[in-house]
């Protein structure tokens, strides 16, 4: 291989991204690894649920993947590939090429957040999407959930298990009578209206405001529309939900993991969904490297004439 040829390119150094480079790279594949620098995570303080890393910040998680893959030859590259093509080769915006026999994209997604002020700011910290992730921080303090869709309400629901004081703002989502006796019976309350601000103090978010109504809250989830960086994906002719269990695409020789195929992945699933790829990716490249070497033995010969042959 040249220098600026691999056997896998790697589009993303999430936790997709890098689980599968460390699988690659102890399967003994060049492996190159291009990260923009852009995870969805990054405005939180802490991740959690990853057993052996609960609490531990994305920055740093990310951190010592990268201090791992070093020590198995992988390349990480702080850069951003702006051009791929069917051939899979990659054109970087630093202006460097890379050729690859094999790609998996692992390029995450954004949260797509209402243009409501201090939202933004609060993203990440008191502002977040995930009660599995987040809400055992704020457990048992008021706690509020934003009405952006009709599922909405199972989100209230399931924010419901972590505290008893959770207030719904069905916000500019309607209400039907039946999610609202559902709400009742557990305990939510409801407060119409369009939610105008989110309220920060200190830093901190403090409640919710709608129009001259405050809402005093500590936290607030939502439902977001997550938008997946798929581009390059797309580029190819990856056809939405064509992944199979693996991250194998309908595009011969492409793969992906996490969140730019599954936004619902936390994680410790990207990363599982990373490893898994890599083993599947892997035996594809050993597949082709066992049918090159049968090509250059001179092709396969049936066990008859090998007798044959020998006998002679």
């Amino acid at each position: 291989m040249t220098e600026n040829s691999y056997d896998v390119l790697v589009v993303g150094g999430g936790a997709a991204g890098l689980s599968a480079a460390l699988m690659l790279g102890r399967a003994r594949r060049r492996v190159a690894v291009v990260d923009g620098g852009s995870p969805r995570n990054a405005p939180a303080q802490h991740m959690h649920g990853f057993l052996s890393r609960d609490g531990l910040p994305p920055s740093e998680l990310l951190k010592i993947g990268r201090e791992e893959l070093a020590g198995y030859g992988v390349e990480v590259l702080d850069d951003r590939v702006t051009r791929l093509d069917a051939g899979f080769t990659a054109e970087l915006a630093s202006g460097r090429e890379l050729t690859a026999r094999r790609v998996l994209v692992a390029t995450g997604v954004h949260d797509d957040l209402p243009e409501l002020p201090g939202l933004r700011e609060s993203w990440g910290t008191d502002a977040v999407t995930c009660p599995y992730c987040h809400g055992y921080e704020v457990r048992d303090q008021p706690l509020g959930v934003l009405g952006t869709e009709p599922l909405s309400v199972e989100h209230a629901l399931l924010v419901r298990q972590w505290s008893p004081d959770v207030v719904y703002f069905p916000h500019t989502t309607p209400l039907s009578e039946e999610d609202r006796t559902r709400l009742d019976a557990r305990g939510v309350r409801v407060v119409d209206g369009a939610v105008t601000a989110v309220r920060r103090e200190d830093g901190h978010l403090t409640g919710v405001e709608l129009g001259a109504r405050f809402v005093p809250r500590v936290a607030l989830f939502i439902r977001t529309r997550t938008v997946p960086h798929d581009d390059l994906l797309r580029g190819l002719g990856y056809e939405e939900g064509s992944t199979d269990p693996m991250g194998k695409t309908n595009v011969p020789g492409v793969w992906a993991a996490g969140n730019v195929v599954d936004a619902r992945a936390t994680v410790i699933i990207a990363a599982a969904q990373g490893a898994a790829a890599a083993g599947a990716l892997n035996h594809d490249l050993v597949a082709e490297d066992v049918q090159r070497a049968v090509d250059a033995f001179g092709g396969f010969t049936p066990a008859a004439e090998r007798a044959a042959a020998a006998a002679r």
